[in-house]
């Protein structure tokens, strides 16, 4: 199974092919800080499994041998690859694919990191657009 995916601006636009090795929200303070929203969700395939239909990416070192894939027009993340801790894995935010809930979430991950609100986030009213 193959999808696809892109930034906000159209820029840049990319292809997974597989299936994920696994789909997670995580909550730690660098993708908080590289989003600026309290969790993303990712999903990881094999470097193989990534290829850049359009455009280019601006890479960030964000810490150690973490890097963050993004485009330079927009600032939309698009990939986060770490040598050291997930060799030959590319993550890739899975809210920016053009049918995100293809891949649903498996787990929640660096919860330990986590804003003490979010625990409980799902338990607040939900509106369907703005409240009224």
């Amino acid at each position: 199974m193959s999808q696809q995916g892109g930034c906000q601006c159209g820029a840049v636009r990319y292809e997974v092919s597989g299936s994920p090795q696994h789909v997670a929200l995580c909550h730690c303070e660098g993708c908080r800080k590289s989003a600026g929203a309290p969790a993303i969700a990712w999903a990881a395939f094999e470097e193989n499994e990534f290829q850049l239909l359009q455009g280019e990416l601006t890479d960030f070192n964000s810490s150690g041998s973490a890097m963050r894939s993004f485009c330079p027009s927009c600032g939309t993340g698009i990939a986060y690859r770490n040598a050291e801790m997930l060799p030959g894995i590319v993550d890739i935010q899975s809210a920016t694919l053009d049918d995100p809930s293809v891949f649903p979430l498996q787990c929640l991950i660096q919860t330990a990191e986590r804003i003490d609100w979010m625990a409980n986030a799902h338990t607040l009213p939900a509106f369907e657009r703005f409240p009224g």
